[in-house]
């Protein structure tokens, strides 16, 4: 009789599970509507609603996972649909959390779905499953999704999350990064003059051919031909070159009023205030170094330790204006502590001239954290001021 007590409690538990499950299992969203909730005696329970997002021009995929339950299938939604969506959610008292790649649409999706109220998280791209030769939309959505789940629960190595600057920061940065695209578009311009004459006359340009006097000289060398087609492009550079000054003028307004140390410059200083965004973002020494991707890279076993090049795990625009800052107070700063402690081994090869100029740019990051937030003065760190 015992046992038969037993298998009949064991019976009534599996009963009242079962019960207890399809209680939980209940949809309480429907995504396919965004304005209309079911007819309910009773109101949903709050619940957290994870977000796996894999961005397109056309279409956003989405998938849901509802608590700890097992991710929906994959949906399709339009941007303006996916936001009246997240609000109804949030209105309706559920916990909203959404995570998408960073790419060249930019952060104003996230800005939406802050705005709707959702908790957004942007990451850095990364191979969401290395086991499989697969890769969709679908796939990468649930991928996130479950990569989200467990980020919430406490394992937060499962997303590399980025710092989403303000608008303002973003349109600050967005001045040095259209200075970079226009220097770009002037040597291509340049080079492609060269390149016309090389190919018709056999001849090339000299460096900065496009202008006044250089090509007031050249005129009369050039056939009717190739100065009707290298006119052309002149013009274009003439007026590249207008639009990089009035940039750099407004670059370089933004630190006019700067005490600034002797050979660092105030579109160097101002170019590099608008790609950190917030120097207090770093919490520790070590931050500033890791984030210009001057580390070096490790192979390393047991006793055995192998470095190699830079892991270039960073801002490149950050690390390359370091560098040259850094061959600038090599000559204008003699005093600069770093300078000092590692000056001799400028003098061996130059394999490790350019090994150690790179080291002394992850030290100039650290410094220029240690000075923008107030933790050492320019006197401290051996800078000296114009």
């Amino acid at each position: 009789m015992q046992n038969g007590h037993t298998v009949v409690s064991l019976r009534q538990c599996k009963r009242a599970l079962a019960e207890r499950l399809d209680e939980n299992t209940k949809p309480i969203h429907n995504m396919n509507t965004t304005t209309q909730n079911p007819p309910q005696s009773n109101p949903p329970i709050a619940s957290v609603l994870e977000l796996g997002l894999d961005i397109d021009l056309q279409q956003i995929t989405v998938t849901v996972q509802h608590d700890h339950q097992h991710p929906k299938p994959p949906q399709s939604f339009t941007v303006p649909r996916l936001v009246a969506w997240v609000q109804d959610q949030v209105r309706a008292g559920h916990c909203v959390w959404t995570v998408y790649e960073s790419c060249g649409f930019g952060y104003t999706l996230h800005y939406q779905l802050v705005a709707a109220g959702a908790k957004s998280l942007v990451i850095s791209p990364v191979r969401l499953n290395p086991q499989r030769r697969r890769k969709n939309d679908r796939l990468d959505s649930r991928q996130l999704c479950l990569r989200l789940s467990r980020y919430l629960d406490g394992q937060k190595d499962e997303l590399p999350t980025i710092r989403i600057p303000s608008l303002a920061e973003q349109q600050r940065r967005e001045l040095g990064r259209q200075r970079t695209f226009w220097n770009k578009q002037v040597r291509q311009l340049e080079n492609h003059g060269r390149a016309l004459r090389l190919e018709h006359e056999f001849k090339t340009l000299p460096s900065g051919w496009a202008g006044p006097r250089k090509w007031k000289r050249l005129l009369p060398e050039l056939s009717e031909f190739l100065r009707t087609h290298l006119e052309a492009v002149r013009s274009q550079i003439v007026s590249a070159k207008a639009h990089l000054e009035r940039l750099g003028q407004q670059i370089e307004a933004l630190v006019t009023e700067e005490k600034l140390p002797k050979g660092l410059g105030r579109l160097t200083l101002s170019l590099l205030d608008g790609e950190v965004c917030d120097w207090h973002r770093f919490k520790h020494r070590k931050a500033p170094g890791s984030y210009t991707g001057c580390c070096p890279s490790e192979h390393s076993s047991g006793p055995n330790q192998r470095q190699g090049s830079i892991d270039r795990h960073g801002n490149k625009h950050v690390r390359v204006l370091l560098v040259e800052a850094v061959w600038r107070l090599l000559r204008y700063q003699p005093l600069w502590h770093a300078r000092r402690k590692l000056i001799a081994r400028m003098k061996a090869g130059q394999a490790l001239r350019k090994k150690t100029v790179v080291a002394l740019a992850r030290q100039l990051a650290v410094d220029l954290w240690r000075w923008r937030t107030g933790r050492a003065s320019l006197n401290e760190l051996g800078l000296i001021t114009d």
